[in-house]
């Protein structure tokens, strides 16, 4: 009986691997986030969901660049997680209790949760984002996880990947993309569906703002520039 649940056990895990494996170069064809999203838009009767997602290379330097400075500094050198980053989130939830919480998440772990699996905080959830995080760091690399981030990330309601999030709002693509565009819709990223790029508020613009300048003081690392620079064929 033990052997059983032990192999069992193993083919499970191997099966994820693979599953992940696969997607270093396969795009995912849905997520459950993103499905999530299409059912509500149609039980509510909305428009569906817009996701398209594209290479990397078709992403602007600029928009590579704010989604680092605005959700993960020190993506190009941790190893999945940012224990700094999760103290400083932990102590402000501390004194701030009651009020809206900050998360710790890095960009690996938000591709881990938004790919893999669910909405939620529970226990289970949290070691499985830790477990996936752990496999698309070790089989993936920053590059292949910062293209499924800009591609799966929500950036509006019913709004999908930079690529969506730049027809939808400046009637460009991603490509095309600007700095101050770019900044925008990075600035949105804690709560897309809370504040509007479409008609940004005071929050807002400040947010962007302070993106910009973390855009600036990130540029000449070298180790984001590695990630944020065109590619090289």
């Amino acid at each position: 009986m033990l052997r059983a649940i032990a192999w069992a056990a193993g083919l499970f895990i191997v099966a994820q691997i693979a599953v992940v494996l696969t997607l270093r170069w396969v795009d995912p064809p849905v997520t459950w986030t993103i499905w999530r999203a299409g059912v509500e838009a149609r039980q509510a009767g909305g428009t569906v969901v817009r996701w398209r997602p594209v290479p990397l290379d078709r992403v602007a330097s600029c928009a590579r660049l704010a989604v680092i400075a605005a959700e993960d500094q020190e993506f190009a050198r941790h190893r999945g997680f940012d224990e700094g980053a999760i103290r400083d989130a932990m102590e402000h939830n501390r004194k701030e209790a009651g009020r809206r919480l900050r998360g710790g998440s890095t960009i690996s772990q938000q591709v881990a949760k938004n790919v893999f699996l669910w909405q939620g905080r529970t226990w289970l959830r949290k070691g499985l984002e830790a477990w996936f995080t752990a496999l698309i760091e070790a089989l993936w690399g920053k590059r292949r996880i910062l293209e499924v981030y800009l591609n799966c990330a929500e950036m509006g309601r019913g709004i999908f990947g930079i690529e969506a999030a730049a027809q939808q709002y400046f009637r460009k693509s991603a490509a095309a993309l600007n700095p101050e565009e770019a900044a925008l819709i990075a600035a949105a990223l804690p709560a897309p569906r809370a504040y509007l790029v479409a008609k940004p508020g005071p929050w807002l613009r400040q947010r962007q703002r302070w993106v910009l300048g973390q855009m600036r003081n990130l540029a000449d690392d070298a180790d984001i520039k590695a990630l944020v620079e065109p590619d090289r064929h």
